[in-house]
């Protein structure tokens, strides 16, 4: 199982969101540790977490999203909902376009629940590599805040790189850890691009080696970052079934980096695992 924190980064909410759904009998952890209060989660309570972010996403009171969760809404249903909700923000502000992806993201989502399988993790050593990057911080992991704050990062990584002299030696990589302040949920999002091992320094980048992972569970995700998180709740479950503990932050490796087709990206998710 893992801790709320863990939990938190896998379905990509605040620990704050998910405390508040605990409170009122939304989403209940599996277990909580009688001597120390910690809540723990499994790995198929994010069919539960994704399911409450859609349909909070269409507008509903969180009491009306548990009355329809507890009634088994089936998908067809959630479909049927989503969409009708996705005929209504076209028609809006340009504004909440982004709420519209959301949306669409989390259906899509449980749409294709069991069309990928723990058989697509593949285990294996990471061997570090250098990279420039540009860093930044984002309010939480959550996709809605990440995708604003890197999205802008690569195209200027690229222009400096460009105006240095340096072509990159391998694909871009993205990886996030906690901010050092903030309210707990804030990450520090780092956009990174392979260089070669000869590049020390760039001017207005820094330059750093990526460490080697010992051991990482990875998959390769196809289409839009918006859509990442099946493939997170795949990882989570082999995680959780083979015996693992991940921290829950992942690292996106961009084997075909397609911005202005973000369907067509082919991106390799690597979370570092050790031992429960």
């Amino acid at each position: 199982m893992f801790t709320i924190g863990d939990f938190a980064r896998l379905g990509r909410v605040s620990v704050r969101m998910l405390r508040h759904y605990d409170s009122i009998g939304l989403l209940r952890p599996a277990s909580v540790d009688v001597h120390t209060g910690y809540r723990f989660y499994r790995a198929d309570q994010l069919r539960r977490l994704n399911r409450v972010i859609a349909l909070k996403d269409l507008g509903l009171t969180l009491e009306q999203v548990r009355a329809i969760l507890d009634d088994a809404v089936d998908v067809a249903e959630l479909r049927g909902m989503l969409r009708l909700r996705r005929s209504q923000l076209t028609a809006q502000l340009a504004a909440d376009t982004a709420r519209l992806a959301a949306v669409e993201a989390r259906l899509r989502m449980i749409e294709s629940e069991g069309l990928m399988t723990t058989q697509d993790v593949v285990l294996k050593e990471i061997a570090p590599v250098r990279v420039a990057e540009l860093t930044a911080v984002a309010p939480s992991y959550a996709s809605q805040d990440i995708g604003p704050v890197i999205q802008p990062l690569y195209p200027e990584l690229f222009r400096r790189l460009t105006e240095a002299g340096i072509t990159p030696t391998g694909p871009a990589i993205a990886w996030y850890e906690p901010a050092a302040d903030g309210d707990g949920d804030a990450v520090v999002v780092h956009a990174g691009v392979t260089v070669g091992a000869g590049v020390s320094a760039v001017p207005d980048l820094a330059v750093r080696e990526l460490p080697a992972v010992g051991t990482a569970a990875t998959i390769v995700h196809h289409g839009a970052m918006d859509d990442v998180e099946q493939s997170i709740e795949v990882l989570a479950r082999w995680i959780e079934e083979n015996g693992y503990r991940t921290d829950g932050f992942a690292r996106e490796v961009y084997l075909e980096y397609c911005p202005d087709a973000p369907e067509q990206g082919v991106t390799e998710l690597q979370l570092t695992v050790d031992r429960a």
